[in-house]
């Protein structure tokens, strides 16, 4: 069954589907958007330009230029300046979800769970056992 959901752009009631995110309204804005800046890269002396450049001279806002780095519609391979922020921190990445201080920090922060986790169920086994 179709889920309605409010566009986080305009807040306009839309059916929800897995390929946008938006409404139809604010979608072919987006589009409109995309094919600017799309048309902008492909030119070779704007193909190194970064995020900010991209904003300034497309007048698109930063968060949907991100947006298509990280949905892959704008390939790093090609735009190389590209890049989207870490989910946790907010430093730019060119890949995944998280930079990698972050996901170093993260499994070592899991590794310190498990350790405890481990303690605490060796307490318990030997505690139980004595009485």
């Amino acid at each position: 069954m179709a889920e309605l959901a409010n566009c986080p752009n305009c807040g306009k009631l839309y059916v929800k589907n897995p390929v946008r995110d938006v409404c139809e309204d604010c979608y072919r804005e987006e589009e409109a958007a995309f094919e600017r800046v799309f048309q902008f890269l492909r030119k070779r002396e704007n193909r190194a330009a970064t995020i900010e450049t991209i904003v300034e001279k497309n007048h698109v806002p930063e968060k949907l230029v991100f947006k298509w780095v990280r949905n892959g519609r704008l390939l790093i391979a090609h735009f190389p300046n590209l890049a989207y922020p870490c989910d946790r921190c907010g430093k730019l990445i060119q890949s995944g979800k998280l930079c990698e201080e972050c996901a170093k920090t993260i499994a070592k922060d899991l590794e310190r769970f498990e350790k405890e986790e481990k303690r605490q169920k060796e307490i318990r086994k030997k505690t139980y056992h004595i009485k």
